[in-house]
């Protein structure tokens, strides 16, 4: 992920989106790096006056977006905390700045969380220590993303699915399926849009997961060299049919507004949004499955302020917060309680907060390791293998 603040809330619009029907159950692989031994906090001492953040725009709200949107300040009001928030654009980024050793937590995605723990710049968390984690949904806890060996490298923050969203006075007959921009794709091109990452391959590999079983694709994010191939080669000719690779909801939104995407990924805010200003289109999460993201919050194993970080990673995920956050930013909480604190009391239910099977067709971003994450003995391609073969893919 990811994108600039979302001006308006997602609750301008309360269309549900449909989902499709799915037995099948994402893959969550035992297997992944092998950080070095670091400690964790063991008990929370006084704040250090200061904690000094990296997140995505929207995570750190202080009222200087809109008035009317800060959590930060009565956190600072209430811990003696100050709040610094260097904002970052890319996962990428954050992992640079992470390196840095000059923050304290990080708000990342499943595409950055393995690096970090793998490199040591992450510390495992004390989960005890953060008493509004014991009503953060059970799905989201102990994951091949947040997680290593049994512990927890993180709080998680939010979720959304990568859904495939179409005009419907485009595309017919309604897709269930990703094959409209994979096999299918050349019926619309020039206006099929796809996500701008390396981490799209999964979308790629779950869709081969489940159309080629003969590849032996287990787990979209663990792919040795031959499936990589097949996925690349698959994404080299939906690259033919593509109108525009994109990052920023806003460009997002407003190319299916005008008709230039006919059909592509999204996520769900963008399509309430688009749903909001009255474009004709609907979006789904197909037979397939989906790709999607959890956020962690993470503590820097160099952090100065490791107290107030902690202090920090409780009041973001305490129900209040939560809620404000999730809609703020266009998705769903990952505390269970916030959902009765939503000013759109229909918030959860579209967006699928409480509706563990749902989530069970998600494939949640996670980062690609050599140690295959579906526990294969035999090495699997890592990230920096699908950044590579990104850049090709894209010409």
């Amino acid at each position: 992920m990811r994108i600039p603040s979302i001006a308006r809330t997602a609750t301008t619009a309360a269309v549900l989106l449909l989902a499709g029907c799915s037995s099948n159950t994402a893959t969550t692989g035992a297997h992944g790096p092998n950080p070095p031994k670091l400690p964790m906090l063991q008990s929370l001492g006084a704040g250090e006056g200061q904690v000094n953040l990296v997140a995505w725009a929207g995570y750190a709200e202080d009222g200087s977006d809109d008035k009317n949107v800060d959590w930060v300040h009565p956190f600072e009001q209430q811990t003696g905390c100050k709040v610094s928030t260097k904002t970052a654009g890319t996962s990428d980024e954050m992992v640079s700045l992470m390196k840095t050793g000059q923050y304290d937590a990080v708000s990342a995605s499943g595409d950055a969380t393995l690096r970090l723990i793998a490199s040591g710049d992450v510390a495992p968390v004390n989960t005890s220590l953060v008493p509004n984690y014991a009503d953060i949904f059970e799905g989201l806890k102990n994951q091949p993303w947040n997680s290593v060996g049994g512990r927890m490298y993180g709080i998680p923050h939010g979720r959304g699915a990568n859904l495939l969203m179409y005009r419907t006075d485009k595309v017919s007959p309604a897709p269930d399926s990703w094959s409209v921009v994979f096999d299918g794709a050349s019926s619309y091109a020039g206006h099929v849009t796809a996500y701008d990452s390396a981490i799209y391959i999964a979308d790629a590999a779950l869709y081969l997961m489940k159309t080629r079983p003969e590849l032996g694709i287990k787990n979209p994010y663990a792919l040795d060299q031959a499936q990589l191939k097949a996925a690349v080669d698959l994404l080299k000719a939906q690259h033919k049919s593509v109108g525009e690779y994109w990052s920023d909801y806003q460009k997002a939104e407003n190319s299916f507004k005008t008709g230039d995407t006919v059909v592509g990924t999204t996520w769900q805010v963008i399509a309430n949004l688009a749903q909001a200003d009255k474009a004709p289109v609907q979006a789904v999460l197909p037979k397939e499955g989906a790709t999607g993201w959890s956020d962690t919050w993470m503590v820097s194993a160099k952090a100065a302020h490791p107290n107030c970080a902690y202090q920090w990673m409780n009041w973001i995920v305490s129900p209040k917060a939560n809620a404000q956050v999730a809609e703020w930013f266009g998705e769903a909480p990952a505390n269970a309680k916030a959902c009765d604190q939503t000013a759109d009391k229909n918030f959860c239910t579209t967006f699928h907060a409480t509706d563990e099977p749902y989530w069970k067709n998600v494939y949640y971003w996670t980062t690609p390791v050599k140690n295959c994450l579906d526990g294969r003995s035999t090495p699997c391609t890592d990230y920096a293998a699908w950044t590579a073969a990104w850049t090709e893919i894209k010409g």
